[in-house]
């Protein structure tokens, strides 16, 4: 099977078992002191003239030097045809995030749409955790009174990082609920050092998840993002290619006026530009927010 689009990642732990026989592979770019720069060059050389077009899905929490060699080496490739996607979800959220990339990258997107559309994806993903301590916590917003009842034995939290970001106490009489999503989805669930099955006997129910909970190996980068290794990281997702196909394929695509690259939404995925303004543009266009399934 021929695939146009090749999706790269910046760690294994992005990489997910396939949702399908159909989801291509992710390809693993070694970071820079397993791989020297020169190597690096011809790894992405070679997935160019393989597939035409490369998007690299970069987390933002990755060391500084992981998204230095990547601007690196299409600097030095001088290529337009390399697109690095940048995400703020947490480890699992984002491998999530390029396993649907890798599903939609077998459609008729254009490497274009395909790149921008990782942020109109990433609005319907779910991505948080159930954790014994919120002291070290830094990567969501969390209140001084969690912050403190952070310290106490056996407090349990849990806490969602996007869409929205939202932190309720696990256990006990007052017991409250995180919102979930209005549409039908999965849960994925990666167990760490601690030991509840909250997310699927409490959370699975209320956010009226699709089948049983699937559980993966924790990856190795969710402690420190995490702030504790005391966790059990979620996501509840879009699964099946037929409704993220319709999602991406609701919103209205534009060429970018600076590389001539395909887009939706807001930004192009392969330079960044925002598109022109025209009187045609309408809210969805604006904020690439499709249609929820």
């Amino acid at each position: 099977m021929t695939v146009p689009t090749a999706i790269a990642v910046t760690s294994a732990d992005l990489v997910l078992p396939p949702a399908d026989p159909q989801t291509p592979h992710a390809t693993v770019l070694q970071p820079p002191g397993a791989r020297s720069l020169d190597a690096s060059l011809a790894d992405v050389q070679q997935l160019l003239a393989r597939h035409g077009h490369v998007i690299v899905v970069c987390p933002t929490s990755a060391p500084p030097a992981v998204a230095q060699r990547l601007r690196a080496v299409r600097g030095l490739l001088e290529s337009d045809r390399i697109a690095l996607v940048t995400t703020d979800l947490p480890p699992l959220g984002a491998a999530v995030l390029v396993r649907q990339l890798r599903q939609l990258a077998v459609c008729d997107f254009s490497a274009g749409v395909l790149a921008s559309a990782a942020r109109l994806l990433a609005h319907y993903i779910y991505a948080g955790a159930v954790l014994g301590s919120v002291s070290r916590l830094d990567r969501v917003p969390v209140s001084l009174s969690s912050h403190l009842k952070g310290w106490l034995p056996g407090a349990h939290f849990g806490v969602l990082a996007g869409p929205t970001p939202q932190i309720v106490r696990v256990g006990g009489k007052n017991e409250q609920l995180l919102a979930g999503p209005e549409f039908a989805t999965r849960l994925l669930v990666a167990r760490g050092q601690l030991q509840t099955d909250w997310p699927a006997t409490a959370l699975a129910p209320a956010w009226r998840i699709q089948g049983a909970a699937q559980e993966v190996a924790l990856p190795g980068t969710s402690p420190a993002w995490w702030g504790t290794g005391k966790l059990v990281e979620f996501v509840a997702y879009l699964s099946d290619l037929p409704v993220l196909y319709q999602l991406v394929a609701s919103v209205r695509r534009e060429t970018c006026h600076w590389c001539g690259m395909e887009l939706i939404g807001d930004r192009c995925g392969f330079c960044a530009a925002s598109p022109s303004p025209t009187p045609a543009s309408g809210a969805g266009a604006a904020t690439g927010a499709g249609a929820v399934p």
